[in-house]
């Protein structure tokens, strides 16, 4: 059952917003068969994460990071935007969102047709050298697994190749975060979207963006630590509630 009344109070405050950043984690994903890596089942609970010194140091740590990536290739390659990834593209078209702030690896964001996105975590859509900074499609890469190669290395130097995305123990990118923390700081309206809110820095934007005077709506399925902070709290599903929401603000009736 959704929970109108705050849905309503989120299209008012969109309207009455002139600077509204939108922060995702992986809840907004989970609706399009991408699955938390918390939740059972999912990759993540098959494999320990390869934390990054252990990626550049050790060969059987990179053999399983490889491991874990060609099985979980086809889960993000088969994967599409679903109705909360639109919503957002929807209103940076009207003009009222100005950027999408995202933990997600899965470039969904930018297929619903948002623009202005912030990848805190990386991307999956292609691969590095980590010596002379080659690019590799992902496509590629799992050609390559999937023939046989364990490790696999860079064609031009033969260096260490990684997927672009941030690994644990691995610095966030310094431009994108700064970015990200400038724009919480000037945000009016802040909308926390399918995101635990623990896994930090990328956590503590909520908080500079409400402690600096922005209204602060929060939507995801379980508790967070800043839900007592938050001006709405919506529990309820990710999709549905962002289109009645955009959806109000679009037709004026919120």
């Amino acid at each position: 059952m959704s929970d109108h009344g705050n849905i309503s109070r989120v299209a008012q405050l969109i309207e009455e917003s002139s600077n509204t950043i939108a922060f995702t984690g992986a809840g907004i994903s989970t609706e399009s068969g991408i699955a938390d890596f918390r939740s059972p089942g999912g990759v993540w609970t098959r494999y320990r994460p390869v934390l990054y010194p252990d990626f550049l140091a050790n060969e059987d740590a990179r053999r399983r990071y490889w491991q874990m990536k060609k099985e979980g290739y086809y889960e993000l390659k088969r994967a599409e935007p679903n109705a909360g990834h639109q919503a957002l593209a929807r209103l940076e078209k009207a003009g009222k969102l100005l950027a999408v702030i995202t933990q997600n690896i899965d470039g969904l964001h930018q297929d619903a047709g948002s623009r202005k996105v912030l990848e805190l975590h990386g991307t999956s859509r292609f691969c590095i050298c980590l010596d002379c900074d080659a690019r590799f499609s992902s496509d590629e890469i799992q050609q390559r697994l999937e023939s046989g190669t364990e490790i696999p290395l860079c064609e031009h130097c033969g260096g260490l190749v990684k997927s672009a995305t941030v690994s644990f123990g691995q610095a966030l990118p310094v431009d994108v975060l700064t970015e990200a923390v400038n724009l919480s700081l000037a945000a009016e309206l802040f909308l926390a979207i399918g995101s635990s809110l623990v896994v930090e820095p990328a956590a503590s934007l909520p908080l500079h963006a409400k402690n600096n005077g922005a209204r602060l709506v929060i939507i995801n399925r379980t508790q967070t630590p800043l839900d007592h902070l938050a001006d709405i709290v919506i529990r309820d599903p990710i999709g549905a509630t962002l289109s009645q929401a955009i959806g109000m603000f679009e037709a004026g009736t919120s």
